[in-house]
């Protein structure tokens, strides 16, 4: 490809994905290629794709829900339309179309979009075999250059396109995931310098940039004094497009046939229910009746399942939308009195109290688990790090357990697994040297066990209300002891 495709100035961050990308759309080689494209809805994939195809010279084609005829009528219109056809070109079946598709790109390699992919599959089924076919050695001796993109936003089709027996297995030269932004580049991308501002934001909107442009029109709290103000006026407004979108999001799940049987999961883990036992007697039901539901929303990205730092056969259930949290732990229970043009403001402050503890909580308990996987310094935890996740250490004399939010791991010089620090995470504290004892205490009854090496373990302590003098001294006067503030997380 002649032409030099730079990233356009109005796409944030997403220097990876663009790179990828345009990697993929000026591959030299003959014949055509595919390419696949996935990520939750709302991330910018359409965007990327789009600006790609405005530098790069290609085709894109963004389908919607509808039937066979009428897909291949609308697809043959675009595709006549880009080609300068007088008249729009008509396809039988999918054959023709992926056959004429491939023969567009004669003189240079060129990029050709099919967006919302899974609408297209769904109403035919035959496609991913058709492409498939188009893309095995008898149909390439007719292909040119064309670099074929598939994009959608249904992660459990997008997910099987290419696993197991799919008939695409195997025949993607690109499999790019867009993902949400981490909290550092949310920041950024909505303007907040503060910390606590930004972290609080996170904590509701998380790092989906449509939710900035298009739900809040750009609206961003000027500062701390104005992050009430804005959620009264862009998060609890029920005249803007944020008010409604948590219940949407579950909606346009294609597998999601029980809207009211997922929303029901989604709250008791907001509730704080996070082991498929809590969440099964939170909603009156059996552990096994729960298997089909969590594992729907885990290939819809909308839930996680992280293992037990210290038992891997224990794991916990979390949500990977904040803005989900947040509606189901507080705007859910007051849904009627939101519902009311003008209520929010009288509504908020008696909301607040349970938006900081199961909402802003546990979000910045998450994000001190991400900042020790990727953004601390080796150094400061005493090596690299591999694994971090939280977990339950027994405490059998005392005849209890204690959480730890953040258990760092690596890999010692005989590449054996060791523990390199807990971490102790709170949000609205002033920590002290109670909580060093805490953790020391937690230290040693994991060095006492034999199946985790945590001689070398670090202590760190992530607050985001401060630290006592005394804790400073003593953090001062030794590297074992590591305090991490808001400061140090978005610096």
């Amino acid at each position: 490809m002649g032409r030099v495709v730079e990233k356009p100035s109005g796409i944030f961050d997403r220097d990876d994905e663009w790179n990828e990308l345009v990697r993929f759309a000026r591959l030299p080689q003959d014949g055509a290629t595919l390419g696949v494209v996935s990520g939750r809805r709302r991330q910018g994939k359409t965007f990327l794709l789009d600006a790609l195809v405005q530098a790069a010279g290609g085709f894109m084609f963004t389908a919607t829900e509808s039937s066979e005829a009428d897909a291949l009528r609308q697809y043959g219109q675009a595709l006549g339309d880009h080609l300068g056809e007088a008249t729009p070109l008509r396809f039988v079946n999918w054959d023709e179309a992926i056959m004429r598709t491939m023969t567009m790109a004669r003189r240079e390699p060129m990029p050709v979009v099919i967006d919302e992919f899974p609408f297209l599959a769904r109403a035919s089924p035959a496609l991913p075999s058709i492409i498939q076919r188009a893309l095995d050695p008898a149909g390439q001796r007719s292909n040119t250059q064309v670099r074929l993109l598939l994009c959608g936003s249904a992660l459990s089709f997008m997910g099987g396109l290419l696993s197991g027996t799919a008939p695409l297995r195997g025949r993607a030269g690109l499999e790019l995931v867009v993902r949400t932004l981490d909290y550092r580049a949310a920041a950024q991308f909505w303007d907040i310098d503060d910390p606590r501002t930004a972290l609080l934001v996170n904590a509701i909107v998380g790092g989906t940039p449509a939710y900035r442009h298009e739900f809040t029109q750009d609206d961003s709290p000027a500062g701390p004094g104005d992050f009430d103000d804005w959620v009264v006026r862009a998060v609890l407004n029920p005249a803007r497009p944020l008010f409604r979108e948590a219940r949407y999001l579950l909606a346009e799940e294609p597998d999601i046939r029980d809207p009211a049987l997922y929303h029901s999961v989604l709250a008791a883990i907001a509730d704080g229910r996070t082991r498929r036992g809590e969440i099964a007697s939170f909603l009156g039901r059996q552990p096994s009746d729960l298997a089909h539901a969590l594992g729907v929303l885990e290939d819809a990205g909308l839930v996680v399942r992280e293992e037990d730092a210290f038992k891997s056969n224990r794991g916990v259930y979390r949500t990977a939308e904040p803005l989900l949290t947040f509606f189901h732990a507080v705007m859910r229970p007051a849904w009627g009195d939101l519902e009311r043009t003008g209520r929010a403001r009288q509504v908020w402050p008696r909301l607040q109290r349970t938006f900081l503890s199961k909402v802003v909580g546990p979000h910045f308990e998450t994000i001190c688990r991400n900042w020790a996987r990727w953004e601390a310094d080796p150094d400061l935890l005493g090596g690299y790090p591999t694994r971090v996740a939280a977990g339950i250490v027994n405490d059998p004399a005392a005849r209890t357990q204690h959480e730890v939010d953040v258990a760092v791991f690596g890999r010692d010089d005989q590449d054996r697994e060791e523990l390199l620090a807990i971490g102790e995470a709170k949000w609205n504290e002033t920590v002290g040297t109670g909580h060093l004892q805490r953790l020391a205490h937690i230290r040693t009854l994991l060095n006492g066990r034999n199946d985790i090496r945590a001689d070398r373990c670090r202590l760190l302590l992530f607050s985001g209300g401060g630290f006592t003098d005394d804790l400073l001294a003593m953090a001062a006067a030794d590297p074992g002891i590591q305090l991490i503030d808001l400061a140090r997380l978005y610096t």
